[in-house]
């Protein structure tokens, strides 16, 4: 584990493998462990570089208020510290309008670029009303995390387990202050001017069965990203839990 300082933020991050670095960033969930069954596919034959950003269980900061870009800055830093040369870099869900900022901004940091179930914009009323809950339910913490494992499983995956591992799924998913940041900072992230000018060779995901991030939602952020390709997975939201391999497959094929 290796840990850099970005401001008032300590931003640690895991390396995997070796070759050209690959730089998975998560989204909003407890950090960069939602990668996991993925990383250890992908460092069979490159560097896997997993940064835990302001707002994960790992990262310490001053607990303000977070925003696309100073997660970028710290996406940025952990690229520069790793030595010369891009990074290709992968985001899921709210990570994806981080890394799509950083591609805009900083081009010379970014090789290729992959978006997984992501969006980068203010999403419409039934998202809007799923965050607004979401946000609500940190009052109860049950209600919190089973409504969080609702909203990051499908039905099918959630049926093929057996009660104990459903109930340890829910409970991973806690109203803590991080959290809590995170689900405001994505009910209000907007990047979609920027998008038009990100230069990097793009791979978009979209999941088929993601209630929170549906695939259309995909479709359209392909289109404005120029000479960007769409890839379906049949998965929900946390599509590395439920199609680890598929998607390491994706990753892997694309920046090669």
């Amino acid at each position: 584990m290796k840990e850099i300082t970005v401001g008032t933020a300590r931003v640690p991050y895991r390396v995997l493998g070796a070759g050209r670095p690959v730089v998975l960033v998560h989204g909003g969930s407890r950090g960069s462990q939602g990668w996991d069954r993925v990383a250890a596919t992908l460092a069979e034959t490159r560097m896997v570089v997993l940064p835990d950003l302001s707002g994960s269980d790992a990262a310490r900061d001053d607990g303000g208020e977070l925003t696309v870009e100073l997660l970028a800055e710290q996406v940025a830093a952990v690229i520069t510290d790793l030595g010369p040369g891009p990074a290709d870099l992968a985001g899921h869900s709210m990570g994806g309008a981080v890394v799509s900022s950083l591609a805009e901004s900083r081009p010379d940091l970014v090789g290729s670029l992959v978006l997984v179930t992501a969006w980068t914009g203010r999403g419409d009323e039934y998202q809007r009303q799923a965050f607004s809950l979401w946000r609500d339910l940190a009052r109860d913490a049950d209600a919190f995390a089973r409504y969080t494992m609702l909203m990051a499983f499908s039905r099918a995956y959630l049926e093929s387990l057996d009660p104990a591992a459903v109930t340890e799924h829910a409970s991973a998913y806690q109203p803590v202050p991080g959290r809590l940041r995170q689900i405001d900072l994505a009910s209000r992230l907007d990047v979609r001017d920027q998008l038009p000018r990100i230069q990097a060779p793009t791979l978009v995901i979209g999941c088929a069965r993601d209630v929170l991030v549906p695939p259309e939602y995909s479709r359209a952020l392909t289109a404005d990203i120029p000479h960007a390709t769409y890839a379906e997975i049949d998965a929900a939201h946390n599509v590395m839990a439920e199609q680890p391999i598929e998607v390491a497959k994706l990753l892997r094929d694309f920046i090669a």
